[in-house]
């Protein structure tokens, strides 16, 4: 299994870092962060690419899902908060060859938390090199 999750995570959360120094970021699904605001980025699907295995079916590629949340509890603004987080690992998703599949608001179990999710895909190389198609 073709497995980058932990460097497509680093890339994302040191973006994030730079710009919220004081924010929270997981690898795994939270419900509710400990801190804000907070950004979440999981893979949640990895399968063979079927299209480039050979005849010995080996894995050379892998078509993936990446699910990004970010989050805010700000009284005021806490929407543009969002959107400024998601802008900011929606650029850094692009530029590594993802495509991002829908992008909106998500209904949190705590109403006082505001919530976007994003999902991406792409295809991964064996040398973890993304491609759109």
């Amino acid at each position: 299994m073709i497995d980058a999750e932990s460097a497509i995570f680093s890339r994302v959360a040191a973006a994030f870092t730079a710009a919220y120094p004081n924010g929270s970021r997981y690898g795994e699904q939270v419900d509710t962060p400990a801190k804000f605001p907070c950004l979440t980025l999981v893979e949640i699907d990895n399968a063979t690419y079927q299209r480039s295995q050979d005849t010995a079916i080996t894995e050379h590629h892998a078509a993936v899902i990446y699910e990004l949340n970010c989050y805010s509890n700000k009284t005021s603004g806490a929407k543009q908060e969002c959107k400024n987080i998601m802008a900011l690992a929606d650029q850094e998703m692009q530029q590594m060859g993802f495509t991002r599949l829908f992008c909106n608001q998500t209904k949190n179990m705590d109403s006082k938390i505001y919530r976007m999710t994003a999902r991406y895909t792409g295809v991964i190389s064996e040398n973890y090199q993304i491609y759109r198609r």
